[in-house]
């Protein structure tokens, strides 16, 4: 049995989740691909359109989804959008409405002044795109104009997509109707069409679903299969770093068993000031543990992409946080072997290039203030 065997063996055990081979897996570097390959996608709709987001702003992204998703259903397609109520909160109500009108159905996940309060703080961070039922999208980009372009700027965020064919997207379509259930109360309708999903491609794929929850959920077993299975090295990208002890300490643990350990985080234009202080106060145990650490500097990092062995990864909308870990609903594609691996490696390997690496030496001798910021944000930890 070879390493990426074993893995698959553990992952389907501690989760059981069966994996699906036969699947293809394409990776999409920015908005700039990610934005016309989603839309393509819609605009060939034939029966239907399941969207699931949590951000849904303003900006052309959010004009011209809404245009396509109007036109497939004046089309006679079924169409359907789940936006959380706490991200989409910005999304301009008549777009919403004119969906509605060409018979789009258009909901809104959990909105605070209905639910109880002790939701309020559980939102739906999932983002999955899926049409006819036969092709699926998911990742960390947002229905916003934050995510146009190609990283080149501030006002254009870096993040990454990943379009799947193949038996896994019935597992990315689960997850929007998991969440669309609670939203609508309809697990499924007329105008659903279950096709036959043939092998297409060479990548196994294991769909992990997250739930709010209290507890250790999926995302859980994902993120701690995968670490603890390094043998050679471990990338991770994340927009928002906050681990609990247990999960710093994979990391750490890593590199004393001799895997090469990176990490890459936003630098100057993280979009959340809490959430960079929060993370801080993990830089120096993971530096003097030897964990190699970068910082993003051209514009927000928001992608939520491991890689392991160059051979493995985990892409979706996951941070590597507590927030997500505990409080959001979440989904993530595991990918063992193929190329869509080496592309994300491949990709973190160009990033790096335009990030600046966190010194030993220099954090230590950071300002006493920042140390302080730093312990203050430990209660918050969890909700981050």
């Amino acid at each position: 049995m070879t390493d990426l065997e074993g893995t698959r063996r553990r992952l389907e055990s501690l989760l059981g989740v069966p994996a699906t081979e036969g699947n293809d897996v394409r990776v999409l570097r920015n908005g700039a691909r990610i934005f016309p390959a989603m839309l393509e996608a819609i605009g060939s709709a034939s029966e239907t359109v399941d969207l699931l987001t949590y951000v849904y702003w303003t900006g052309w992204p959010a004009q011209a989804f809404a245009d396509a998703l109007t036109d497939r259903a004046r089309s006679g397609c079924r169409v359907r959008v789940l936006v959380d109520a706490v991200g989409g909160a910005q999304m301009d109500r008549a777009l919403a409405d004119r969906m509605r009108a060409a018979g789009a159905q258009v909901e809104f996940f959990r909105p605070p002044w209905i639910r109880s309060p002790f939701t309020h703080n559980h939102r739906t961070h999932r983002k999955v795109l899926v049409v006819d039922g036969a092709v699926a999208f998911t990742g960390g980009v947002g229905i916003a104009e934050e995510w146009q372009g190609d990283a080149r700027s501030p006002q254009e965020w870096r993040d990454t997509q990943v379009r799947v064919e193949g038996p896994a997207v019935a597992g990315l379509r689960a997850a929007f109707v998991q969440n669309w259930a609670e939203g609508s109360g309809e697990l499924d309708d007329a105008g659903d069409h279950y096709p036959v999903l043939p092998h297409v491609g060479e990548h196994v794929v294991q769909v992990v679903r997250g739930s709010a929850t209290v507890g250790w959920d999926d995302i859980e077993t994902a993120w701690y299969a995968l670490l603890t299975s390094a043998r050679r090295s471990i990338t991770m990208q994340t927009a928002y770093f906050a681990p609990d002890e247990p999960f710093l300490r994979l990391l750490t643990d890593a590199v004393e068993r001799g895997v090469h350990v990176r990490l890459l985080l936003p630098g100057p234009y993280l979009d959340k000031a809490l959430s960079r202080v929060a993370s801080e106060r993990y830089f120096q145990p993971l530096l003097r543990a030897g964990v190699g650490l970068w910082r993003y500097q051209p514009t927000m990092l928001h992608t939520k992409v491991l890689t392991v062995d160059g051979s493995a990864a985990m892409v979706g909308s996951s941070n590597f946080n507590r927030r997500s870990l505990d409080h959001d609903e979440e989904v993530a594609c595991i990918v063992l072997g193929g190329d869509a691996p080496a592309t994300l490696l491949a990709d973190f390997e160009d990033d790096l290039e335009r990030s600046e690496r966190v010194d030993l030496r220099s954090w230590r001798a950071r300002p006493v203030r920042r140390k302080v910021a730093e312990q203050a944000t430990r209660p918050l930890g969890r909700f981050l």
